[in-house]
């Protein structure tokens, strides 16, 4: 212990973690190329080859020349999730159905045993308030 000094190791963890940063940014720019549908075939090709042959220099390149094209293709992809999500989640939930509905399917679960009598009340009263 007394050949690798506490800095030295400091330096090369940083190094390190620095490295596996990199190897993270260099797949998700690999990914982003092909996700981008505004490439042409020998565009992708193009950059995959230039990020594969020169992978520091190509990252760097693609980061500065597409760099915010990148960052607003992945929020459109996380809107488009998460209204994909709200969507499927108010169709299995049931919003839109009139309060009879939403009754009659209370009624159903405390009959099958999915809600205890209090439970029932106090979602009929919400039901009833909205």
């Amino acid at each position: 212990m007394d050949d690798y000094p506490l800095l030295n190791i400091f330096l090369s963890m940083m190094w390190f973690f620095l490295w596996i940063l990199w190897v993270m940014l260099l797949f998700r720019v690999i990914a982003d190329i092909f996700r981008d549908d505004t490439l042409n075939g020998w565009g992708k090709a193009g950059w995959t080859i230039f990020v594969i042959v020169l992978p520091l220099l190509g990252v760097l390149v693609y980061l500065v020349a597409r760099g915010k094209e990148m960052g607003r293709r992945e929020v459109a992809t996380m809107v488009d999730r998460e209204s994909r999500y709200y969507e499927a989640v108010e169709r299995r939930v049931g919003r839109g159905t009139g309060q009879a509905d939403e009754l009659t399917r209370l009624a159903d679960l405390k009959n099958h045993g999915d809600l205890t009598p209090e439970e029932y009340e106090r979602a009929k009263a919400k039901v009833l308030a909205a």
